[in-house]
């Protein structure tokens, strides 16, 4: 019979090669390319967008200059379908990263989209409504049985919802069109719809006399406005922790560059290489702190947003199962970015109704 001190011996020799050869294997390989889709179609050469501190980082070529050491390329693909289309690379996987709107990235996680939200990157984004400057509309009530455009599927769509539904409308109470942003408005300048949803890029139609805001979110609940951040796929997430640190990093440090007063005419200049005029970003910001609207925390107010906006997605039947928020952010990059850059106290945290409850980073993170 085998003596235990020779089973011993034996167990002891099986494990000591085990351990030899997992030591032996390579480590996580890096990716070769990281890859970003934005949810716009953008504009300029090369392509970038504005309103986030993601069109900073693209425009001064700050991933490329981070990962330049390190062999790995970075390329940038912009989806004119905007949210859905990005899913649907997300499903793919044929990007890594998605800068999206709150809306769609629910949508994609209601069906079954494996990613994570890093970080806030672009938050509290109004919702206008315009007409063609003769129209006699001059409200939300007058839409009522108007051909109106709405992008659906977007961030926006959901706000316009809510705003309708303020107003004592629904969707079904107009005569709905869904247009992507340049569809809409080639159709409102022909007469091809009587009014539009949209965001900033109508006040360079507007400056051109070929349109009329008649509705504006700024200044009025700030449960009217539309949030986006950045996400991650969830298994390049776990293959590639260092590589979505580095990322995160770059947001970060934009979101604080973004967020300076001081910087408030170059950085509206920098997103005017979007094709969106200097004017239209000091109209969108009027009266607004850019560190408010560039804070990266997925605060009290975000959080809040995101779960509102689940909630309503699944009433409104726009996504078919219920999604949680909490367990779907993963803050440790934020957390430690934040750290990493001393900026812990930089930013305001807000509360679910958008009230200032101080600069806690652990509020920032949702207390995870």
């Amino acid at each position: 019979m085998t003596s235990k001190r020779s089973l011993f011996s034996r167990w002891t020799s099986v494990f000591a090669a085990s351990a030899w050869l997992l030591a032996a294997l390579p480590a996580q390989a890096a990716p070769d390319t990281i890859r970003i889709g934005v949810a716009t179609a953008g504009g300029g050469e090369p392509v970038t967008w504005g309103g986030s501190p993601g069109g900073v980082a693209r425009s001064g070529q700050w991933l490329e200059e981070e990962f330049k050491g390190s062999g790995i390329k970075v390329e940038w693909l912009f989806f004119k379908g905007a949210g859905p289309a990005v899913n649907e690379a997300l499903s793919n996987k044929q990007i890594d990263f998605a800068y999206q709107g709150d809306l769609p990235s629910l949508v994609g996680r209601s069906n079954g989209l494996n990613t994570k939200l890093l970080l806030a990157s672009g938050t509290r984004n109004n919702l206008y409504v315009v007409v063609p400057p003769q129209s006699d509309i001059k409200s939300i009530k007058d839409l009522k049985d108007r051909k109106v455009s709405i992008f659906r599927g977007t961030n926006g769509h959901l706000v316009a919802i809510n705003v309708l539904g303020a107003n004592g409308l629904a969707e079904r109470d107009l005569k709905g069109v869904n247009l992507d942003t340049g569809s809409a408005q080639a159709a409102l300048v022909s007469n091809g719809v009587d009014a539009a949803f949209g965001g900033y890029e109508w006040f360079k139609v507007r400056d051109q006399g070929l349109a009329r805001v008649v509705y504006s979110t700024q200044g009025q609940d700030p449960a009217f406005t539309r949030q986006a951040g950045l996400v991650v796929r969830g298994d390049f997430e776990q293959a590639n922790p260092a590589e979505v640190q580095r990322v995160v990093d770059v947001f970060v440090r934009a979101a604080r560059w973004a967020s300076d007063e001081k910087n408030r005419t170059a950085l509206f200049e920098t997103w005017a290489k979007s094709g969106t005029p200097v004017a239209s970003w000091q109209a969108e910001f009027e009266g607004q702190s850019l560190s408010v609207r560039n804070s990266p925390l997925l605060d009290e107010f975000v959080v809040s947003r995101y779960k509102a906006v689940a909630a309503d997605a699944l009433n409104l039947k726009l996504i078919r199962r219920n999604v949680t928020v909490d367990d779907w952010i993963e803050p440790k990059y934020l957390r430690a970015s934040l750290k990493k850059q001393g900026l812990e106290g930089n930013w305001t945290a807000y509360d679910a109704k958008g009230k200032p409850v101080g600069s806690v980073a652990s509020v920032a993170t949702n207390g995870r």
